[in-house]
């Protein structure tokens, strides 16, 4: 287990998740070992969507990890990610933060590179042909809530909305992502990797392409043998170092993106050619999976005193 360091900048968000009695019980009880939500539901004697909700809300915050473990009835297992959490109040920024957050639908790519498997769904119905690549760039691809391919990439442009001569602090990707795998497949495991303006920020290994039970949000007509929801998953750069899910995982510094060169921020999700786990991507809208969100982008600056 590892400490979470949070800051003045980032701590409210957990702060927000430990002020609640149900939550505190949740993560003490899963500190001692993993535990499915009907376990956690009787061990506090408190309703299943009751449990439910404060364990997602765990999740949402990045607290606790919950994936599907065979072997369990193909039950969701909660597990602790930190045992220690601690909260550096000091703070040497010349100047309060500002923040610029931008939500981004899934199917408002503005380039791609995919293989089969892959295909678009909207809310309501398939868009154009599984299997096919083509359909990538059929105008209707907007519309999509759920995407997915075997190998490649999508990549999407934020508007820079970073104030002229503002330095940037702090810059944060969100997005519900798994494996792909023809169907669904637990034991899948892939490789998937984020870019920021050209710049490999890192990549987090899904264990999963997540199936076999229906996602909170995912619609009816699209059955449970395929994929149903993903992990919500954050990449963070500071001046401190790279970031998944608040644990470092490179020194690499929010400066060598360049954030104020260009009109745009590109974002690209992929498979790289070279991965080990070679196993593709899912990513979801807010209208499929657990999580009622696109890609959210998240940038904190300071203005710099003018004199």
């Amino acid at each position: 287990m590892k400490n979470l360091q949070l800051n003045s900048e980032n701590a409210m968000p957990i702060l927000k998740a430990l002020a609640n009695e149900h939550r505190m019980k949740i993560l003490t009880m899963l500190n001692k070992g993993p535990l499915n939500v009907n376990e956690i539901s009787e061990r506090l004697h408190l309703p299943f969507s009751t449990t439910a909700v404060n364990v997602k809300k765990l999740e949402d915050a990045g607290l606790i990890t919950t994936e599907m473990i065979p072997g369990r009835g193909s039950q969701k297992i909660s597990s602790s990610r930190y045992d220690r959490i601690s909260i550096e109040l000091k703070n040497d920024l010349p100047a309060p933060n500002d923040s610029i957050i931008i939500e981004m639908p899934i199917g408002e790519y503005v380039n791609c590179e995919v293989a089969p498997t892959c295909g678009l769904l909207s809310e309501d119905e398939i868009l154009g042909l599984h299997d096919d690549p083509r359909s990538f760039y059929e105008p209707i691809h907007k519309q999509a809530q759920l995407l997915w391919f075997r190998s490649g990439h999508v990549e999407y442009r934020f508007p820079n909305r970073i104030p002229y001569g503002a330095l940037s602090t702090a810059f944060e990707i969100s997005a519900e992502l798994c494996s792909e795998a023809p169907y669904s497949k637990l034991d899948w495991p892939s490789d998937i990797t984020l870019w920021i303006n050209d710049v490999e920020l890192g990549t987090w290994t899904s264990p999963s392409d997540f199936g076999g039970q229906r996602g909170f949000l995912t619609p009816t007509w699209w059955e449970t043998h395929n994929t149903q929801y993903g992990l919500l998953k954050r990449w963070r750069i500071t001046d401190q170092g790279c970031y998944i899910d608040g644990t470092k995982i490179s020194d690499t510094t929010i400066d060598v993106l360049k954030l104020s060169s260009k009109p745009y921020i590109s974002v690209k999700f992929g498979v790289k050619e070279d991965a080990v786990n070679k196993g593709g991507m899912n990513l979801f809208g807010k209208r499929f999976g657990n999580y009622e969100q696109d890609i959210i982008m998240k940038v904190q600056y300071v203005k710099k005193d003018v004199e």
